[in-house]
């Protein structure tokens, strides 16, 4: 199977599970279209797989890594979710790792892929997983900022609160994934200030910066939560701002870089 087709059969199969996910009507979640998500996610990880093969190196520049990123966005949304209420979560990110794939592979490649040394290709694959782990956290601060809009309202009838589990439980899995997604981010950071040279040669400076502030803002929310409690809006806004700035750093730089100036 080449990679087009690859692309083509898994978006199909993300927006059946999405199209799916939406109709479902309360009662115990249906595995049909967690399945179909994880035939979809097989044939997204293939697509990359036979890119790796072809060009023997890491692919990072903006719409490979955007691809990843959403496929690991597509992966964790449904572990997170696999024993809960995945319906709102689900339509929300296979679309989304549908379009990321399709762009990818049908958005022009650079002629001679970035080639990188063996720690620099674990440092970018953590911090890709990282993004993306940090990338569902905002998702779920998303979902539960309109979850907690409806209730405040009393709009109990609302189909969204059938396909989501208790505010509590909510609030709880978006505070174990940032866990999980600020102990990568730490240890991409980490990683890349031992192996980066010179940093501001590389234009990195910038990126660099503004993800040591999502860095802290991330980990002051955790330490919010664990000392004082912090919980809904304000967790949900330095979420989301967090989550802002890491993604300036990243593919913000990235676009500017490579879309507009025209660098690597």
């Amino acid at each position: 199977m080449n990679p087009p087709t690859a692309a083509l059969a898994a978006s199909a199969l993300y927006g059946f599970a999405s199209w799916r996910l939406a109709r479902a009507r309360g009662g115990p979640p249906s595995r049909l279209p967690v399945i179909a998500g994880l035939v979809a996610m097989a044939l997204h990880l293939l697509v990359h797989a036979l890119a790796y093969r072809e060009d023997g190196v890491l692919p990072l520049h903006f719409f490979p890594a955007l691809s990843v990123v959403a496929l690991g966005m597509a992966m964790l949304s449904t572990a997170v979710a696999w024993n809960r209420r995945f319906e709102a979560l689900g339509s929300l990110v296979y679309p989304l790792a549908a379009l990321c794939l399709l762009v990818y592979v049908l958005a022009p490649q650079p002629a001679q892929p970035t080639v990188l040394a063996w720690p620099l290709q674990v440092h970018a694959w953590i911090a890709l997983l990282a993004y993306a782990t940090l990338a569902v956290a905002a998702a779920l601060a998303v979902l539960l900022w309109w979850q907690d809009r409806l209730l405040r309202a009393r709009r109990l009838d609302h189909p969204l609160l059938a396909h989501l589990p208790p505010l509590t439980e909510l609030e709880s899995l978006l505070f174990r994934t940032l866990a999980a997604g600020f102990l990568l981010l730490t240890l991409a950071l980490a990683l890349g200030a031992v192996f980066v040279e010179n940093l501001l040669a590389q234009h990195l400076a910038h990126k660099t910066v503004l993800s040591v502030l999502s860095w802290c803002i991330f980990g002051a929310l955790l330490v919010g939560r664990i000392r004082y409690g912090w919980r809904g809006r304000r967790a949900i806004r330095l979420t989301l701002a967090a989550m802002a700035l890491l993604l300036l750093a990243f593919f913000g730089s990235k676009f500017v870089l490579e879309m507009l100036l025209g660098r690597t």
